[in-house]
């Protein structure tokens, strides 16, 4: 039996489903694309989907453009329905902020390749950090980050950045970090943003430092993904 497609909402072209989309393509599942860089309209609910993915992006969840009213209402539809939810960064943050909690400046930027740790008290099923090894590095673009809503477990942070990834019920996983990444797409970033990295710091690389530990954390990162998105991927039901 086949399932429906994920709907995956991608905010700017350069932060689409990069390596999940492999994972997805190996699993033969089917995406729709809800590309809000190029104005298309967002569902008022989430009809014909298996699944919702939130990617991340530059924007702010606390904009207030009618778009970011109209996503936030779709994800708590998706979550009231049970549906499981995915959510990277921008994502992420869209997910908690469905929840009710609140977005909020990080005390430092954290962009590059930095380790992100489980937490000590979370009681979350294990299948989604079997492959987890912390310290492990990960790759990081936010200046923003949210706070932990009310009945999540946190999973994973960082040391300047406590939520890191949230678990809410069995089925909705939001990261402050990036999964998703391909080497590719470490590249782009770091050449579209690299006005963001005029100051580097302990927490924010240069372009030239990205590219060099991209060789050096890009299959663990990958791993690591596999795991997770499989496990996500099992929630959406059987195939």
């Amino acid at each position: 039996m086949s399932i429906k497609p994920v709907t995956i909402i991608r905010h700017i072209a350069c932060e689409g489903p990069g390596y999940l989309e492999t994972v997805l393509k190996r699993s033969h599942i089917d995406y729709q694309l809800i590309a809000i860089d190029q104005q298309q309209a967002i569902p008022e609910f989430p009809l014909d989907t298996s699944g919702l993915i939130i990617m991340g992006g530059p924007m702010s969840v606390n904009d207030n453009d009618d778009w970011i009213a109209q996503e936030t209402l779709l994800i708590q539809r998706a979550i009231d329905m049970n549906l499981p939810v995915l959510g990277h960064c921008l994502g992420g943050q869209f997910i908690a902020s469905a929840l009710g909690a609140d977005i909020v400046s990080n005390p430092v930027k954290e962009i590059g390749w930095l380790p992100v740790f489980s937490d000590p008290g979370q009681t979350a099923g294990p299948a989604w950090l079997d492959q987890f090894d912390p310290p492990q590095t990960v790759f990081h673009w936010h200046g923003e980050t949210f706070e932990l809503p009310q009945g999540a477990t946190r999973l994973l942070s960082s040391k300047h950045c406590q939520n890191q990834a949230f678990l809410f019920k069995d089925n909705v996983l939001a990261f402050q970090c990036h999964i998703e990444m391909t080497t590719d797409m470490v590249d782009e970033w770091s050449s579209l943003y690299e006005d963001e990295l005029i100051q580097p710091s302990d927490t924010m690389q240069t372009r030239e430092q990205m590219l060099m530990r991209s060789k050096q954390y890009i299959l663990s990162l990958n791993k690591l993904a596999d795991e997770i998105y499989q496990h996500w991927i099992e929630l959406l039901g059987p195939r």
